[in-house]
């Protein structure tokens, strides 16, 4: 199965259709209720609400998921009985093939039923689709138009070059994979006169975005978040929230990160841990509200709306 682990939870939903031909003495016998199998839409409505729970057993690549709701209707029309199925869920992936299979195995049903009352070249199963989904990056986007971008690193080890920097290039990677233009990437030492001055010089260059990568820890020289925090007008909590609830359901230790977030004039500056794996998730955590931030309200593009 793909790998979801830094997908965000969201809610999602998908409605999906589809129907099957029958011949209209066939119909006839289904309102009249003169089928030896019972109740032919209300089987199949409870059939594919039934096929909405076994989905993980039937299709290899989806993921076992909390379905929070479903629902099935069958309608008995002039040449076809039509099923339309909904689901929605709060998950790291959608239900697209949960709703699909509700469809599917209700048509089923219903062809099983009435094949003792129509001749098989009667009964077509057709037009079985997706209608609508909603959610995750379908609703939430996480493609920044052009904006740019600047990643610095803080490091003592990493700036004397005992080690290689393996999260600050995490980042900056991801940032491109996302549609940022990253005009700067740098590695500094904890010092925070030096980082200061970095600052200083990107917050002039009117990058939308500034990332710091280190020093949101406890030890003596983690000093990053109290350097940022003077250069902030606006702290936007939330995004450093929703970072530590992602990584907290992933590892205890997310708790102990000290990063914030927030607005230096038109600028959005960050300050993501020095871990690779504690900056990646960072980034899928607070991604989608990066680039509502940039793109929708426009920070560094005034627009009709207000925002400066």
């Amino acid at each position: 199965m793909r790998d979801i682990t830094l997908k965000p939870t969201t809610l999602r939903s998908a409605t999906a259709t589809g129907a099957i031909l029958l011949p209209p003495e066939t119909l006839a016998k289904v309102r009249a209720g003169a089928i030896e199998k019972g109740d032919v839409a209300e089987t199949a409505r409870i059939a594919g609400l039934m096929a909405v729970k076994r989905v993980p057993d039937l299709l290899p690549h989806c993921h076992p998921i909390n379905v929070l709701q479903s629902e099935v209707r069958a309608t008995i029309g002039d040449d076809r009985i039509t099923v339309e199925a909904e689901v929605q869920t709060v998950a790291s992936t959608g239900v697209e093939m949960e709703a699909l299979s509700a469809v599917s195995v209700a048509l089923l049903t219903v062809y099983d039923m009435l094949k003792a009352y129509a001749p098989a070249e009667a009964m077509v199963i057709t037009d079985t689709r997706l209608l609508k989904k909603r959610g995750g990056k379908t609703q939430f986007g996480r493609r920044a138009a052009g904006a740019r971008a600047a990643v610095v690193v803080l490091s003592d080890t990493v700036a004397s070059g005992t080690k290689p920097d393996t999260a600050g290039a995490s980042v900056r990677d991801g940032l491109g994979r996302a549609g940022f233009a990253v005009d700067g990437y740098e590695v500094l030492p904890d010092e925070p006169e030096t980082l200061r001055s970095r600052l200083e010089y990107w917050l002039a260059q009117r990058v939308e975005l500034i990332v710091t990568v280190g020093g949101t820890g406890l030890g003596p020289r983690d000093l990053t978040v109290a350097t940022v925090q003077p250069f902030l007008d606006l702290e936007l909590p939330g995004f450093m929230e929703a970072a530590r609830a992602f990584g907290q359901a992933r590892t205890p230790y997310a708790m102990l990160s000290r990063g914030i977030a927030g607005l230096s004039g038109p600028t959005f500056i960050a300050t993501f841990p020095g871990s690779r794996k504690g900056a990646e998730e960072t980034l899928a955590a607070v991604l989608p509200g990066l680039v509502h931030l940039i793109d929708v309200c426009r920070i560094a593009r005034p627009h009709e709306g207000g925002y400066q």
